[in-house]
């Protein structure tokens, strides 16, 4: 499967939360002090805004870095995969199948699943790794994917749902054919305890949406 946290000390974000420019007032004609002192006022007021709340902050911190269900169940996927791979290299074009293994993990503290796919792709050795989170600030799971095919780094995020057990994710790709970026759409379902689904949806500029991928990985 594809695929939370940078803590900062206290001490870091309160000096981050503090740190403000030095207000600079430009020197006012010296006929017009009353101008310089109301200027200069405001200028005061707008500075002397109350610090943060450091117990809050420290409260939001923790509820962002903080495990909690969606990192359980993506942690029950833990353990070694087969895969098998349906591709689509363009809109209309006929298939072609190939088999693959994953391996994913928990890292972080169960923040994070580290996900390490090998197989082959057009006949050539293929290997993909993925690191997939769920953010707890934006309330959705994120995903990141490289590969040995690329030299670049797809990054995708979406929401979960309950009814259909899945997870869509959306987010883009370079193309290295046109050099424009193409939508995903990237569908996993979790179908039981032993299988997922993945269904890879793209977007080619100017283009219309096609099935690219489908995987079906079946527990060991």
């Amino acid at each position: 499967m594809k695929r939370l946290t940078v803590i900062f000390c206290s001490a870091f974000a309160l000096a981050i939360a503090a740190c403000n420019d030095a207000p600079t007032t430009e020197s006012a004609p010296k006929n017009d002090s009353t101008t310089t002192k109301s200027d200069s006022s405001n200028t005061t007021a707008e500075a002397a805004a109350p610090p943060m709340d450091s117990a809050a902050m420290m409260k939001a911190w923790k509820a962002y870095m903080t495990p909690g269900k969606p990192h359980d169940m993506l942690k029950s996927q833990d353990g070694k995969w087969d895969a098998k791979i349906t591709s689509w290299m363009a809109p209309g074009a006929p298939p072609t199948e190939s088999k693959g293994t994953a391996v994913n993990r928990m890292i972080m503290g169960g923040r994070y699943q580290e996900g390490k796919f090998t197989g082959s792709f057009s006949g050539m050795p293929f290997e993909g790794q993925s690191i997939v989170g769920y953010d707890n600030s934006k309330k959705v799971f994120v995903s990141t994917w490289v590969d040995n095919m690329g030299t670049g780094i797809m990054n995708l995020e979406g929401p979960w749902d309950e009814a259909s057990k899945s997870i869509t994710f959306t987010g883009s790709m370079l193309d290295p054919t046109t050099g424009k970026e193409c939508k995903v759409r990237e569908i996993m379902t979790f179908t039981d305890a032993k299988t997922q689904k993945m269904e890879m949806y793209n977007t080619p500029a100017g283009g219309s949406e096609y099935k690219a991928m489908e995987i079906v990985y079946t527990k060991k």
